[in-house]
């Protein structure tokens, strides 16, 4: 099993097969425009901007799970990364990453890399999952991880 067995609405409602991004290097994150770490998206734009051409994909997925700090429809959330942050990756649709409605892809990444203190629920918005060419989970990491730390890891798997 890998992350090209799921797939997920892009914020404009299309169903999107993750396997359209086989053979290239994915981070999953799950975002939230109203969060203390939502400055992140800059970081994040930054890491996709820089790595692109050689592999790299972010892939931003609402949710409003924590503090309700994702409140926004889809096209105020497209809105307001596109112009807050001037963000260029692809955006999902919202979805849960917790509790009885999981995103059946969030239950496989959490399933195959648990947190640091080995549970596996997400605790926060803009927790990072790192995903090698071949749809391997390889690296979790917590939200207060800034996105630039995570260059090395990004081009081991390059």
């Amino acid at each position: 099993m890998s992350i090209y067995d799921f797939s997920a609405e892009t914020l404009d409602g299309k169903a999107t097969p993750l396997s359209t991004y086989r053979d290239r290097v994915v981070l999953i994150v799950n975002t939230a425009s109203k969060c203390g770490f939502t400055p992140q998206y800059e970081g994040l734009e930054a890491l996709y901007s820089k790595y692109k051409d050689r592999g790299l994909v972010v892939l931003g997925f609402p949710c409003n799970q924590f503090g309700a700090q994702e409140p926004g429809n889809a096209e105020e959330i497209a809105s307001f990364c596109s112009l807050t942050y001037d963000v260029d990756f692809p955006m999902m649709s919202k979805i849960d990453v917790n509790g009885p409605k999981t995103h059946p892809l969030f239950a496989y990444l959490k399933k195959e890399k648990k947190g640091v203190l080995g549970t596996a629920n997400v605790k926060w918005n803009f927790t990072k999952f790192l995903v090698d060419r071949k749809g391997q989970v390889v690296d979790r990491f917590a939200p207060t991880v800034e996105p630039k730390s995570l260059e090395s890891a990004i081009e081991a798997l390059l």
